[in-house]
């Protein structure tokens, strides 16, 4: 009993220092799994959306498949600017340095799984100067787990910091 009197107090005091020096900042937490699967019956602890994410740099896929899924039927090429794509559009956001600076303004996300946040689901984070609803939100549904893969690591390997 004597236990549990102490360690509710430091509990509380613990909750009470985390909650008011967040100084007004949105503490709503993102789970975006970057390659690879969950086995039936498994558990994992939930990914954080920090500096600190252990995330696979290309995101777990092939660069040179992701080439192809951007420059393709998926249209990324019309929309963006990607130096490595040889393209530039006006639509969306230059990925030549958006994603990098970004995912920095998106919680510190890393940079991995803010791509792929973006392409399953383009309306988490808007990019400044852009609005909601211009990126098509059906990649999620139309292309392949290993595509999304795929494109996260061509994407990866050609943002600049």
């Amino acid at each position: 009993m004597l236990f549990a009197a102490l360690l509710f107090p430091i509990g509380f005091a613990g909750w009470a220092v985390g909650h008011y020096t967040s100084l007004g900042k949105s503490s709503s937490v993102r789970t975006v799994t970057v390659g690879g699967t969950t086995a039936p019956g498994t558990t994992t602890a939930p990914a954080t959306t920090s500096a600190t994410t252990t995330t696979p740099a290309g995101g777990g896929g092939n660069a040179a498949a992701g080439k192809t899924v951007f420059t393709g039927s998926s249209g990324c090429s019309s929309c963006h600017t990607f130096a490595p794509a040889g393209s530039n559009g006006t639509i969306g956001p230059n990925l030549d340095t958006a994603p990098t600076s970004d995912a920095k303004a998106d919680n510190n996300m890393a940079l991995a799984a803010f791509i792929k946040e973006s392409i399953v689901d383009p309306d988490a984070y808007i990019a400044k100067g852009f609005s909601k609803g211009i990126m098509p939100t059906t990649f999620k549904s139309s292309l392949s787990a290993t595509q999304i893969n795929d494109l996260v690591a061509f994407i990866v390997s050609g943002a600049k910091s």
